[in-house]
């Protein structure tokens, strides 16, 4: 009876395979959102694509780097370039934010001439429920529909919903009818066979069913209805479960798992999970234990999993208060570590309400040695800043509104209404650079927020619990009225929603939309400045101008200010000056041997004037900064006099340490001379206005890309290369943020590259003394051959 739903469900190729040979037009489908009824109708049969359990990927380790992608991005993109019948259709979904990563690979390998599937479409579609969501999507429908009209017309069933019939066998998974291994066999096999196939299966099953009620165990197991464990009850929430090991190991210890909400259960997460707020997605937890009644909720987190973390403090809040809960991280792969921690989980677990534990005192790192600064106008803009940050704290105490935005949002809007606003990354960087790391982690676990997920963007959140006036950094960033961040990773929006939730603050979470076209320019620090209306897809402008158009009137509502078209034109003429001025500051860096500054002063000089961009001061910093640049370059002044090196930093800086950027100077003449902070103010922001454009579409064109232009594969390998290319870079060291096709473009270029394993936040625990002999192992080999090469006129 179940063995139809079980061989589909491990052998989704077979069923390709199968549909092939019978005459149907299978199409593969990677994203639990994708629109399955509009794909029957046309005439295909969705076979979904999910990460096999594979051991090995070492065509995908050899594109991505094997720490540079999860383990589930590798197994995807290991299937993806490896699959049986590569002819047929591929299509991608943005269900989480791997997907478009693959996407954006296939695509790249593909221009670069590697086998790849040969029918690729990438379904943008958006989930959140808002007018302009709506309307996008409806844009890329259509898309889909032409795209599949190209396989030629074959209409297929009308009525492919299965839904109805999936609750009632999550009704025989509840009742202890179904084991939790068949349930998602049954759930998955129903993704992968022909829908009439798989309802008539469906309705066998719960038929035989019917008919067990009064059977012997003998029968049921001839029935193959397996007579369950009656052990301790399960109900599994948290990450997707794309193959039953997990499950299997919980079911072999005895436990019988009753109930299943997630992506891949039988009655799964209305909404992706990056996109399901925490709330919302607790209450359907909440029912379920209330109506199961389990033992015990486990919340798993798979493969380093970024959002399902994030689920944990609503699950505890919202589930009944005696319900025993415990949320583990685990592999995919079940090991003696998980059989353990499932152990204690059963046997210790506490009630979902038990009071977290406060956070213990901890000793922060020494502070590190302070860097050496070139320029007087980089101490002229931290003073500055200094000074800036407590006046907000004034204006806040007084009554001001007061907003916390991420780096990626279109904080000119804030800008035009008079709303002061901090930079959430730039608090990320004050908290490190006063060694308060792992203060803030405590406080974010003593709240039940995971420490080491999306840390960089959460020091915000963990200010909100920070009592401690003798260490708070600056005096402690003040209780936000607005949050803003575009969802450009799975935590973003489980983040800000709590966020704002525990604050008070109307947060707005902007959609994040992918370029879903086949063919993409490379040249893009080329295409935007000037033709930024035709490089960037109308659809995406329209959405981000509808939705700063809200955001708007919901900051006009609450705060009684009024958003004035002329002065925003204003805003962004001063942002397109100061831009303008980082640019020539880069073009001198690149051509100027020796390089008259280095990163330590470019990246403070640059930050801080960006976090207050489209202010006049910002524009003078930007100013000043490059007419002190010019100065040094004309005088043959240089960061280093003996400068024989030049190297590349690709990733997110090291705040909290910036002498690291000197530690080989005066031994090596090795100088940091590139950074991504000063070049992508230089190419990424600036948006001609000269013809009467609309400055606000000119603001959405470039947040719908920001981000892209580092780690997006096309846009960002060909950008690094040109940036090291005329920048002179004879090597270039990566962190291990950095993007798996920036590091493969250099390669190629003939760059070498070192990777670490550090992390620009969190430092704690990292061994220094490692990296820095890394580090001058590659100066004195691979980078000092190159910089040979260069000096010789190679």
């Amino acid at each position: 009876m179940l063995d139809r739903f079980r061989r589909a469900f491990a052998d989704p190729d077979g069923e390709v395979a199968r549909a092939l040979a019978e005459g149907r037009r299978p199409i593969r489908v990677l994203g639990n959102d994708a629109p399955r009824a509009r794909l029957i109708a046309a005439g295909f049969q969705p076979v979904r694509l999910v990460a096999p359990p594979l051991q090995v990927t070492p065509r995908a380790d050899a594109v991505m780097g094997a720490a540079e992608m999860g383990p589930r991005g590798r197994r995807l993109l290991e299937a993806l370039l490896t699959l049986p019948h590569p002819d047929v259709p591929v299509l991608i979904t943005q269900a989480d934010s791997v997907q478009p990563q693959l996407f954006a690979a296939l695509r790249e390998l593909g221009r670069l001439g590697e086998a790849v599937p040969q029918h690729i479409h990438f379904l943008d579609l958006l989930h959140l429920d808002r007018p302009a969501s709506t309307a996008y999507n409806r844009a890329r429908l259509a898309q889909l529909d032409t795209w599949l009209s190209g396989f030629g017309a074959s209409p297929g069933a009308t009525d492919p919903d299965l839904t109805a019939l999936l609750a009632q066998a999550a009704e025989l998974q509840g009742a202890g009818r179904l084991s939790g291994s068949d349930a998602l066999a049954v759930a998955g096999g129903c993704a992968v066979l022909p829908v009439d196939e798989a309802r008539a299966a469906l309705s066998d099953l719960l038929a035989a069913d019917l008919l067990a009620a009064d059977l012997l165990a003998a029968d049921l197991l001839a029935m193959d209805l397996p007579v369950l464990a009656s052990g301790p009850r399960i109900l599994v929430c948290g990450t997707a479960h794309e193959d039953a090991r997990l499950y299997g190991a919980i079911e072999a210890g005895g436990s019988a798992i009753v109930g299943a909400v997630h992506a891949w259960s039988l009655t799964p997460l209305a909404l992706p999970a990056r996109v399901a707020d925490p709330t919302t997605s607790a209450a359907q937890v909440a029912a379920d234990a209330a109506r199961l009644r389990p033992d015990l909720v486990l919340h798993l987190t798979i493969d380093g999993d970024e959002a399902a973390p994030w689920d944990v403090p609503a699950l505890r809040r919202m589930l009944p208060a005696d319900q025993r809960f415990a949320a583990l991280r685990c592999s995919s792969a079940p090991d003696d570590r998980f059989t353990h921690d499932l152990a204690v989980a059963l046997d210790r677990a506490e009630p979902a309400a038990a009071a977290s534990r406060p956070a213990r005192p901890t000793a922060s790192r020494p502070a590190p040695q302070r860097s050496r600064k070139a320029l007087s106008s980089t101490g002229d803009v931290n003073a500055w800043q200094r000074d800036w940050f407590a006046s907000v704290r004034a204006a806040v105490a007084a009554g001001s509104p007061f907003a916390v935005v991420n780096a990626n949002a279109p904080q000119e809007i804030l800008r035009a209404m008079d709303v002061p606003f901090v930079v959430n990354q730039w608090w990320a960087s004050i908290v490190a650079a006063k060694q308060q790391s792992r203060r803030y982690q405590g406080l974010l676990r003593a709240h039940d927020y995971p420490a080491d997920v999306e840390a960089y963007s959460a020091q915000g959140l963990a200010a909100l619990f920070d009592d401690d006036p003798d260490h708070a950094p600056w005096g402690g960033l003040p209780r936000p009225d607005f949050v803003h961040a575009v969802a450009s990773s799975d935590p973003t929006l489980k983040l800000f929603t709590q966020w704002g939730a525990a604050s008070g603050a109307d947060c707005y979470v902007y959609e994040r939309t992918i370029d879903p076209r086949p063919d993409l320019y490379a040249d893009w620090w080329d295409q935007l400045p000037d033709h930024w209306e035709t490089a960037v897809e109308p659809e995406r402008v329209d959405l981000m101008v509808a939705e700063m158009r809200e955001v708007i009137a919901r900051v006009e509502a609450r705060t009684g200010r009024r958003f004035d078209p002329a002065r925003f034109a204003e805003v962004m003429a001063l942002v397109n000056e100061q831009e303008d001025y980082f640019r020539k500051t880069r073009d001198l860096v690149a051509r100027t041997v020796p390089a008259p500054i280095g990163v330590v002063d470019s990246m403070p000089a640059t930050m801080v004037p960006q976090w207050h961009r489209g202010t006049v001061w910002a524009r003078d910093a930007a100013r000043a900064l490059y007419e002190e640049v010019r100065e040094r370059a004309e005088a043959g002044l240089g960061a280093c006099p003996d400068e024989r090196i030049r190297l590349m930093w690709v990733g997110r800086g090291l705040w909290s340490e910036m002498a690291f950027y000197q530690k080989w100077e005066d031994s090596h003449g090795a100088v940091f001379v590139w950074s991504m902070y000063l070049a992508l103010a230089a190419d990424g922001y600036l948006r001609d206005l000269s013809r009467g454009q609309d400055p606000l579409r000119a603001l959405a064109s470039r947040i719908v890309c920001m981000g892209d232009e580092l780690r997006m594969p096309t846009w960002a390998g060909p950008w690094h290369v040109h940036e090291a290319r005329t920048h002179q870079i004879d090597a270039a060291v990566a962190l291990q943020d950095a993007d798996p096709f920036v590091v493969r473009a250099l390669r190629a270029a003939g760059i070498p590259v070192l990777e670490l394993t550090a992390d620009n936040f969190n430092r704690e625990g990292e061994d220094a003394a490692a990296i820095e002999a890394a580090i001058t192992a590659f100066v004195e080999g691979p980078a000092t051959d190159r910089a040979a090469q260069r000096h010789a006129g190679g």
